[in-house]
């Protein structure tokens, strides 16, 4: 079982302005990735304000429960080509590199904690709807019997 550590006291939640400074420098080093960039540049394309906005309202929803994110993000990432496993990785090791260096222990803790529920819930979707889950979920057999 796992034991979240997500902050208990309200004191120790991220404010808003918090999750802007996480957004805006995860997505600044995203962009400069030789890997993810330019995927993301592909799907974005040069006005990177609306998906910045987006990802505030959607880590607001996450940490804080504002409920402000109204979109549906796995239907969105199953329509982008050219992603594979190795690209969840990346994610998560700019993620946590970018929580680490913005925050103390505990709240770094509560996002990463988050993102690696976000990132396994992906992979699980991705895996569900492709030809090889294992690829993506390994041990996991073929959902659909040829």
């Amino acid at each position: 079982m796992t034991v979240s550590t997500l902050p208990k006291d309200q004191n120790d939640l991220p404010t808003e302005a918090q999750i802007e400074d996480l957004v805006a420098t995860f997505y600044a080093r995203i962009r400069a990735d030789a890997e993810l960039g330019p995927i993301f540049s592909r799907v974005i394309g040069e006005d990177w304000t609306p998906h910045l906005k987006t990802m505030c309202n959607f880590w607001s929803s996450v940490m804080l429960t504002s409920g402000r994110y109204k979109g549906r993000p796995i239907p969105a990432h199953l329509k982008i080509e050219g992603i594979e496993p190795r690209h969840f990785a990346r994610w998560l090791q700019l993620f946590a590199a970018t929580a680490e260096d913005l925050f103390e222990a505990p709240l770094a803790t509560a996002f990463l904690e988050r993102a690696k529920r976000i990132a396994e819930s992906f992979k699980l979707a991705f895996a569900f709807h492709a030809a090889d889950p294992e690829q993506w979920v390994p041990g996991m057999p073929p959902l659909v019997q040829p």
